[in-house]
């Protein structure tokens, strides 16, 4: 297993949506946790529809890794019926410093 502050590889991006009984249940505080854990950038928020919306980038193993957690994990009290993954692509850079919750 490589230092989770080794990049190596391709960096990969891509937009998730998590439905299920996931607001209301810390899901955005547990994801942000994981993504900062794992050393992957982007963002995370509620729909008005009652999912949870965002986007993640980094090294490719460690967006698996986190579309891992976004479809079978999540916070402790959610329940993920289903996580819909879209926009998956290899990028050069990333776009963002750090991963944050948006309002």
């Amino acid at each position: 297993m490589s230092a989770p502050a080794k990049v190596s590889g391709a960096l990969k991006s891509v937009d998730y949506e998590v439905f299920g009984r996931v607001q209301g249940v810390c899901f955005r505080m547990y994801t942000e946790q994981e993504a900062k854990k794992l050393g992957v950038v982007g963002w995370v928020k509620n729909t008005s529809q009652g999912t949870v919306t965002g986007q993640v980038q980094g090294p490719e193993e460690r967006v698996n890794e986190m579309k891992s957690w976004l479809s079978k994990v999540g916070s402790p009290s959610s329940r993920i019926d289903k996580t819909n993954f879209s926009n998956e692509k290899e990028i050069s850079k990333l776009d963002f410093s750090d991963f944050n919750t948006r309002y």
